[in-house]
């Protein structure tokens, strides 16, 4: 798979935007605030439907600007396609697959596939719990697109539950909780818990099958090091199914899961009525990050802390590249950030890949295995060099 040609419109800082594409490694390189990044992310947007810059649409319509414009020419195999999507902030947003509408934006999913690695991805290691769970969701959707629904209908239910045990908790007024919220929640629950099923289920099986490929790519970059592995935390606890999430072990049952997380809602009910929010479920899950015996959240340095973003970006990219087919590889000013054994690592894996695109301040800090087509990037034009 390889992007033969990307056009923006008023898309962040690019009021227009043309650029010609190949296979083999590709190079962006400009000033810092120059548009570089800008152009990588509005092509892990055709493939995410998201940024990993921003959590809301609005910053990648350029100011003064209703709406933004990406349209760009995937070959996959002796297939070519044209998406395109329009966004237009506080409105749905509308795609095309070569010049035709499709019902939904999501519907794109799956045309493009990319692998992004970012100085951002530091917060895989260092952040919160919800960058490594939307980590595993992103990499999920590009495995199989259909979870992308999956996921909005559990985000969905989650928020009409968490609705509905505010209002069932403590009656307005009254200080008792109303009885009739609190037979609808039975309701709720098994909604909760057949959407929650699924989406468990799903990442404990990219967990199991992913774990091998981050350790392995941990172990290239950083073989000095204690050995990384990944594992999958549940708010189930010991309720989840012995050898679900493990490499080796048994795939993850949907209806033995839904019967789980129903009974742990059961348990956890008092609680939930007391805080007014769902306690159980795929929402409040973990992926857990270890070196050696210990946790890489406050125990890595620095370095180690890189090497495992890297790990888990190139195991994401071996796992997809092994089961459909190379994704085009994103390296957003990376190099600059890694010391000569990871960027040497990370250079070897790019150059072999089918397309990557890289961006830089300086021809310095692009390695030399990744020689190939260059552009310069500044004063509002990209040219190639």
């Amino acid at each position: 798979m390889y992007l033969r040609h990307l056009q923006v419109t008023d898309f962040r800082s690019w009021g227009h935007a043309d650029l010609p594409l190949e296979p083999g490694p590709t190079v962006l390189v400009g000033q810092n605030g120059r548009g570089k990044t800008n152009l990588l992310e509005a092509i892990g947007y055709l493939a995410t439907l998201g940024s990993h810059r921003v959590a809301t649409d609005a910053p990648l319509v350029k100011h003064g600007c209703e709406r933004a414009l990406v349209r760009a020419a995937v070959v996959n195999a002796d297939r070519e396609l044209t998406v395109e999507l329009e966004i237009t902030p506080g409105k749905a947003n509308r795609a095309r697959v070569n010049r035709g509408a499709v019902g939904r934006p999501r519907d794109i999913l799956g045309i493009l596939r990319t692998v992004l690695f970012s100085p951002e991805d530091l917060a895989l290691v260092r952040g919160d719990p919800g960058e490594r769970r939307r980590f595993l969701d992103e990499l999920l959707v590009l495995r199989a697109p259909r979870y992308a629904g999956v996921r909005a209908d559990y985000e969905k239910v989650l928020k009409q539950r968490n609705a509905l045990l505010k209002t069932a908790g403590k009656r307005k007024g009254t200080g008792k909780e109303d009885p009739y919220a609190l037979s609808t929640l039975d309701v709720w629950d098994n909604h909760l818990a057949t959407a929650g099923a699924q989406l468990l289920a799903a990442r404990l099986d990219l967990v199991a099958d992913l774990g091998p490929h981050a350790s392995a790519a941990y172990a290239g970059v950083a073989p000095d090091s204690r050995p990384a592995e990944i594992g999958y935390r549940s708010s189930l606890g010991a309720a989840l199914p012995e050898g679900y999430g493990v490499a080796g072990g048994e795939r993850a049952d949907i209806e033995k899961l839904t019967e789980v997380l129903l009974e742990a809602m059961g348990a956890a009910r008092r609680s939930e009525l007391e805080r007014g929010i769902s306690l159980v479920g795929p929402h409040r899950d973990e992926l857990d990050l270890v070196l050696g015996e210990a946790p890489a959240k406050g125990y890595a340095s620095h370095g180690e802390s890189w090497s495992f973003a890297l790990a888990l970006r190139l195991g994401s990219y071996e796992l997809l590249r092994a089961e459909a087919g190379e994704p085009v590889l994103l390296l957003d000013d990376v190099f600059a950030e890694l010391d000569r054994r990871r960027r040497a690592r990370l250079a070897e894996v790019a150059a072999g890949a089918e397309q990557v695109l890289v961006t830089a301040a300086v021809d310095e800090d692009v390695p030399e295995e990744l020689t190939g087509v260059r552009f310069t990037v500044a004063e509002g034009e990209v040219n190639r060099a």
